[in-house]
Parts: C-alpha cells; structure tokens; sequence
C-alpha cells in the first residue's frame, strides 16, 4: 500500500486538506466552513478527504499544517506559513507564476515569487477585515444578497460608487447609508469590488507588479473581484483550478519533501527561513485572529 502526505490550511473561516501519494499525485482534497477557526471544519474536511482517497490517518506518514491554526493541529508533524505554502501551492498549480495575489476570510496577501519559485517579498494588509472574505460577507448581509450571490449582482452594475471606509464595521454603515439614499444594490456591490480591488493594487504596489499574476483563496471564486482586480491592475488573473486549496496543497507537497527524505540540513534552513517570516507576520498592529485566543489544540481521531 502506498504511503501518503497531508496538508492542512486551517484557515481564519475555511478548512482545507490536501492528500498526495508518495508519487505527488493528488489522491484528494476537501473545503469545509463551519465557522470562524472552527475545530468541526478542520475534523469535517480531514473525515471528507479520508473518504474520498478510500485511506484512514494510519495511512498518512508525515502531515503539515499552515494558515492562522496551524499550531492548534496535534496531528502536524511541522507547521509552515501560509506565505511559504501559498506560494508553493500557487507555483504548482501554476508553473510560470510570478505573483500571487491570495485573499482569504480574515486577511489579503500579495507574495512576489523569484524565478525559481521562491518567495522574494511579500506584502499582508493589516487593517482589520478591509480588503478580505469578512468584508464581503459583511457587507453582502448589509445588502440583503447572499455571498455567492453579489458577485454577479455586482457586474449588472452600470456605475459604480465609491466605499471609502476601511473598516468592515464603518463601511457598512456607509453601504446602509448609500441604501437609505437610494442608491441601486447592484451599484453599491460594485463599489465594494472596486473598493477591494483598490486595497489589493496598494499591496501590490508594495513589493512590485510582475506577471504571470495567480489569484487564489476563496476570494478568487468571486467574478467581480477578479473582474475589478484584473481590470485596476490591467492585466488578466490566472485562477487555477484548485485556487481554494493552494496553501493545502502547499503544505502536502513541503510533506512530501520530507517523505522523500531531503536532508536535515535543508530541513534546518527552511526553518531558519521560516522563522524569520513567523516574526515579521506577528505584527502587533494586525488584528488577533479568534485563534491566538484559543490553547486547546485540534485532536482528530482516525
């Protein structure tokens, strides 16, 4: 029987698991919400991609974890950033990738790769939801339009109007007041796209444009996102197939690397480097996820 790899990003609103076989192929992979860092998503995403690779945890002989609960995991052998994974999942999927644009439910990330897919800089907002999944959720519950929904409301639109506010809190009452004035749904969702397509170029602007650019994350699964992104930094995004699960399937192939038995040597300057990206992402001035409030870690049972 062959041996298998997991990845798992534990992320702010989503889990995600990746399973590769020892060869690297992708055996399965699973996306579960249920919730903000939720213990039941990671156990409910390990259980569906258990299912569909026909395997049980036995099975599995080296995990990794990433995204903000990745050391809530008892499973994880090592955790990983989501920087390092993201841009290793982004350059699997796509090969020439440059540039990596993710936007997840708590936060927004622009990760500048080298030519041999390495991460050369990077950029992460920092200002509360702005930018993120969360503010659209936000503020499509402020409009009455369910999430999957706004994007193709947003494209109806034939103007658009302008969300000034950065917090996710003050924006919504700014869409409130635009509804109260009359001013058409569909228009309002289009200034929420073009507002975080806005947020997103200045994170761009921070460590330099360079195509091909790769979109992935929830986010990437939203058309006017893509459309107003795409069109403020005047070019065309790539969204894989897969973009949701980049960062898993990071995780699984850096799991992979140490099935295959690289050396410890190299093993010791990936953590060095890793550790270097784990002080430069605890920023005091970044919002705490509900997670760093949270010491009991994940147990999942086979």
């Amino acid at each position: 029987m062959k041996s298998h790899v997991l990845g798992i990003d534990f992320g702010s609103t989503t889990a995600k698991v990746v399973i590769l076989d020892e060869d690297g192929n992708t055996v399965a992979s699973c996306v579960s919400q249920k919730g903000a860092v939720s213990d039941e998503g990671v156990r409910a995403a390990l259980r569906g991609a258990f299912e569909q690779a026909g395997i049980n945890l036995s099975a599995v002989v080296r995990v990794v974890s990433t995204g903000y609960g990745r050391r809530m995991l008892d499973i994880a052998d090592r955790t990983i950033t989501e920087i390092t994974c993201h841009a290793r999942g982004a350059r699997a999927l796509v090969p020439e990738a440059r540039l990596v644009i993710d936007i997840g439910g708590q936060d927004s990330k622009v990760i500048a790769l080298d030519r041999n897919g390495l991460v050369a800089r990077f950029a992460m907002n920092d200002r509360c939801a702005a930018g993120t999944g969360k503010f659209l959720e936000v503020l499509a519950r402020a409009v009455n339009v369910e999430l999957d929904d706004m994007g193709a409301e947003a494209l109806k639109a034939e103007e658009t109007v302008a969300i000034t506010s950065m917090c996710a809190t003050f924006a919504e009452t700014e869409v409130i007041s635009l509804l109260a004035e009359g001013r058409p749904k569909q228009v309002i969702l289009a200034g929420v796209h073009q507002s975080i397509a806005s947020r997103t170029v200045g994170l761009v602007g921070r460590v330099g444009k360079h195509d091909p650019i790769v979109m992935t994350g929830g986010v990437a699964q939203n058309i006017a996102a893509v459309h107003f992104l795409g069109k403020a930094l005047e070019t065309r995004l790539i969204i894989p197939t897969g973009a949701q699960i980049a960062g898993a399937l990071g995780a699984a192939l850096f799991a992979l690397d140490d099935l295959r038995s690289a050396s410890k040597v190299k093993r010791d300057d990936d953590d060095a480097v890793e550790g270097k990206l784990e002080q430069l992402l605890a920023d005091p001035q970044r919002c705490t996820p509900a997670c760093g409030k949270k010491e009991t870690p994940v147990t999942f049972k086979a």
